[in-house]
């Protein structure tokens, strides 16, 4: 990978982020809305609170996860066929 290439990473986790806040929009509107049985709006709320859990917790560390490995890649192919 290329630094060049990094607005690919980049573009990918702000789509991913998007599907998942939008996933989220519309299973609180599902909840919300009228006909719906006391057991789906609790299956709705719980799938809400399963996904927001991914936001919130998981998220941040597969960012973190993915720029690291792009930094210890990038470091490591920097000293690739320098030591003599």
């Amino acid at each position: 990978m290329e630094v060049g290439q990094l607005y690919q990473f980049a573009l990918v986790l702000v789509l991913v982020g998007m599907i998942v806040g939008v996933g989220i929009l519309v299973l609180d509107k599902f909840a919300a809305s009228t006909g719906v049985t006391p057991a789906a709006e609790t299956a709705l709320n719980a799938s809400r609170d399963a996904v927001g859990s991914i936001a919130t917790d998981w998220l941040g560390l597969i960012v973190t996860i993915g720029i690291l490995a792009i930094i210890l890649f990038l470091v490591i192919r920097s000293f690739v066929g320098k030591a003599r």
